[in-house]
């Protein structure tokens, strides 16, 4: 244990006196001899139990959250088909028209926008671990008070409060993931939290099915036992998160189950721009430094238009599978059921996919895209039940799958503790803006057609989303290119039982690999 606790320190030592983490000049010269030798001095079977101390510590618990965080904000579309038709339907019991009840995931957005960012610059200072108990804590108590509203009044008021109460819960996570995770590792978190996430279609469909059968017990009708029961697990799950979320890899916390030089490792091995666990609490050099880069702009814009398709079907999903006649209630909610596991198929290939390397990132957005416009096209054209099955279930696919390497793609230009904290929640919170349209988009005119419009509204901002990932593709291409080929030298290096140390990613002074949109293949190749 000696030895361990003086590598380490020796290693801090160096980065210490050095300039700080985050600058241009940051590794240089004598440190990063040290950096590469302190690396190669770990084995390969070293290198692969530090991180799956981290896998252990993280993958199952965020994918918890994330799934509990989806069933908890998406019941609204499934709520709003249970008992349709019936006294204690909910739009029957709040006296809401179709259109009124839209409202009701807009109000949530537009809250999540307004709080997002304030919630992650929090975050640093209280710690996630303790953010993150509090932020699940307060929207399960929110939630569970959902049972209790009796109009359209209370009821946006409520969602009001969820989205105040959950807003920071994603950037938050992922912005800790950086300070764990390299750019390249990124896309298998990200897996297991989007891949958990759909696994809430469903339980949700399953949890909503079982819970119909409640209708009527004490009193209450099943759209509020599904607010309730949801809330009260909400509530009990947020305490697992206060005692098991790490914080930081050199955190107090993190010597429970880490040893110093596997602390020293797990942030030595980040490239340049990585948070580290000592970085300042609040950097306003950071902030300004994103909002000057076009980057963070690009990036938004690809998402807001993706979102807009996606968020806009993901509400109407359950209206238009129940629609389509292929069973009656409560049934219906059941086939909501394959679209959530194709995606979670899919999601579980693109993670692997990514982790090979076969193509840059952007290479596998331009491809899902085209694959999700594909599909909305044909909802915005047929009314053939078949047809529209068979493209809500693809369609909820690409979508879906979009985010596993477009978040991967986002940490890899990310800055310091702070910008990576701003910036993941700048862009999460203006990048939700499509959830405020989306289901506005789909108003009760549209039905007798089967929402054509709306749905070709949706086809024309999934296919401006791939025109946004695009343009972002070439104000990154140079650093995603370094990305790929660091990432293939790693994967070389473990299949000769080594440890890659001689080379990593450069995002502050980026290596040429393009002149214009020609790559310059000596360059570039591995």
């Amino acid at each position: 244990m000696s030895s361990d606790s003086d590598d380490g320190d020796k290693i801090s030592a160096n980065i210490q006196t050095a300039p700080v983490i985050g600058k241009p000049d940051a590794v240089q010269g004598d440190t990063t001899a040290d950096r590469e030798a302190f690396l190669s001095s770990f084995s390969p079977e070293e290198d692969k139990a530090i991180r799956s101390k981290v896998d252990w510590r993280f993958l199952w618990l965020i994918g918890t959250m994330y799934i509990i965080k989806n069933i908890d904000y998406t019941n609204a579309a499934a709520v709003k088909v249970l008992q349709v038709g019936q006294p204690t339907n909910i739009l029957k019991q709040l006296h809401m028209s179709a259109d009124q009840y839209n409202w009701v995931q807009s109000i949530y957005f537009i809250s999540y926008i307004i709080f997002e960012v304030p919630s992650n610059l929090v975050l640093k200072k209280a710690t996630p671990r303790n953010w993150q108990f509090r932020i699940m804590l307060s929207w399960g108590i929110v939630l569970a008070c959902h049972a209790a509203v009796k109009n359209k009044e209370g009821l946006y008021t409520a969602r009001f409060f969820l989205g105040m109460m959950e807003a920071g819960m994603f950037p938050g996570l992922a912005a800790q993931l950086c300070s764990w995770y390299r750019s390249d590792e990124m896309g298998k978190p990200i897996m297991w939290m989007f891949g958990f996430q759909n696994c809430s279609g469903i339980i949700g469909s399953l949890l909503a099915y079982g819970i119909s059968y409640m209708d009527g017990l004490g009193g209450m009708s099943a759209w509020q036992w599904v607010y309730l029961l949801e809330g009260i697990f909400t509530i009990l799950f947020s305490f697992v998160i206060f005692f098991v979320l790490p914080d930081y890899p050199k955190s107090p916390r993190s010597r429970k189950w880490l040893t110093p030089r596997e602390q020293e490792y797990l942030e030595v091995r980040l490239s340049e721009n990585a948070p580290r666990t000592h970085d300042s609490a609040f950097s306003k050099k950071e902030v300004l430094a994103s909002l000057r880069n076009p980057r963070t702009y690009a990036f938004m814009l690809s998402q807001i238009l993706t979102n807009l398709g996606g968020y806009g079907l993901s509400w109407q999903l359950p209206t238009v599978t129940t629609s389509l006649g292929f069973a009656g209630l409560p049934r219906n909610q059941l086939l909501n059921i394959p679209p959530a596991a194709a995606t979670v198929l899919a999601i579980i290939f693109a993670g692997w996919f990514l982790s090979r390397a076969y193509v840059t990132r952007p290479a596998a957005i331009i491809f899902i895209s085209t694959g999700a416009l594909i599909f909305f096209i044909i909802l915005a054209s047929t009314r053939d039940k078949y047809a529209v099955y068979i493209s809500v279930v693809f369609g909820t696919m690409f979508y879906s799958v979009y985010f596993i390497p477009f978040w991967a793609w986002r940490s890899a230009t990310l800055e310091g503790t702070t910008g990576t904290a701003f910036t993941l929640a700048f862009q999460s919170c203006v990048g939700q803006v499509g959830g405020v349209i989306g289901p506005q988009l789909f108003q009760s005119k549209y039905a007798h057609n089967g929402y054509k419009v709306p749905f070709a509204i949706c086809a024309a901002a999934i296919g401006l989303g791939g025109v946004a990932s695009a343009w972002t593709w070439w104000l990154t291409r140079n650093v995603e290119w370094d990305v790929r080929r660091i990432r293939r030298l790693r994967i070389k290096a473990e299949k000769k039982g080594e440890v890659f140390a001689s080379d990593d990613v450069k995002v502050f002074e980026e290596r040429k690999f393009y002149a214009g949109l020609r790559k310059d293949e000596e360059v570039a190749k591995v």
